[in-house]
């Protein structure tokens, strides 16, 4: 998000985090219907243009918004939207975004009170290297021909019982409404958003063989004091990789991998 709406997300994610310090509200249920006014925005285009034109006062905005989710969503949910619709921003879609990001942060929420996030966080990464790996699988979970309600069926059979019940609620959602992404993109978008819960940053450290407890912590205290943060570590082992390691945060990749090296030796003796 650019300008305006990268302002406005800032400030909703303050009234969100205010909103749910509070151990009254219940964050799954928050999620759900956060989730639910992101469908319907997603679906009514002219809707959200409205919610989000400039030209209307950010008061007569929520006072729509208010109309509409009463009796639907109950009033925490009501009040995040009427706050963020007062916003401004820069595109309609960026608004059904940022709701959609605080219906995950609910549910992140509910695993960070029941002192699971840390396992909910490994377990969305796993499941995104076995989608990486799996051909088959992806295409059913993306199949445009199959009905939302089997994509889901799948998702419980796949997960139940096997991972944490938010990390199965945080895929299901994901394969019901992708909204034009791709479910390896969405799965690490939520793996991040389970980071920053924590303060942390994401490393996607990709090894030739298991690095060893030793090697982990030197990692991660070199990249936390390269960043200024807290590094949480997403091992993967590739045998391509020959040897050494890569690391990616974000979109920044740290190579230190010998085909790396290799290659650039070649780039060498070719010029």
């Amino acid at each position: 998000m650019n300008g305006a709406s990268r302002e406005a997300l800032a400030a909703s994610r303050e009234r969100f985090d205010a909103l749910t310090d509070s151990t009254s509200v219940d964050a799954t249920k928050l999620a759900d219907e956060l989730a639910a006014v992101t469908a319907l925005l997603d679906r009514e285009v002219s809707l959200r243009r409205v919610l989000t034109d400039p030209a209307q006062p950010g008061e007569a905005k929520a006072e729509l918004a208010t109309r509409l989710l009463s009796g639907q969503v109950g009033g925490e949910a009501i009040d995040l939207v009427s706050g963020m619709v007062r916003s401004r921003w820069s595109r309609s879609r960026d608004l059904v975004d940022a709701i959609e990001e605080l219906a995950a942060s609910a549910d992140l929420v509910a695993a960070q009170r029941a002192d699971v996030l840390d396992d909910v966080e490994d377990e969305l990464f796993r499941f995104g290297r076995i989608i990486s790996s799996s051909t088959e699988l992806r295409s059913a979970l993306t199949d445009r021909i199959a009905t939302t309600s089997a994509k889901v069926a799948l998702v419980r059979e796949l997960l139940g019982g096997r991972v944490k019940p938010v990390t199965e609620r945080l895929v299901a959602r994901l394969v019901a409404q992708p909204r034009g992404r791709s479910l390896e993109a969405g799965l690490e978008a939520l793996s991040r958003l389970a980071a920053a819960r924590r303060d942390r940053l994401v490393a996607v450290v990709t090894s030739a063989v298991p690095l060893s407890d030793r090697h982990k912590q030197r990692l991660g205290a070199a990249l936390e004091k390269l960043y200024g943060h807290k590094v949480h570590l997403n091992l993967d082992v590739d045998p391509e990789v020959l040897g050494g390691i890569e690391v990616r945060i974000g979109d920044e990749i740290i190579d230190g991998t010998i085909v790396d090296r290799l290659d650039e030796a070649a780039r060498r003796m070719a010029g």
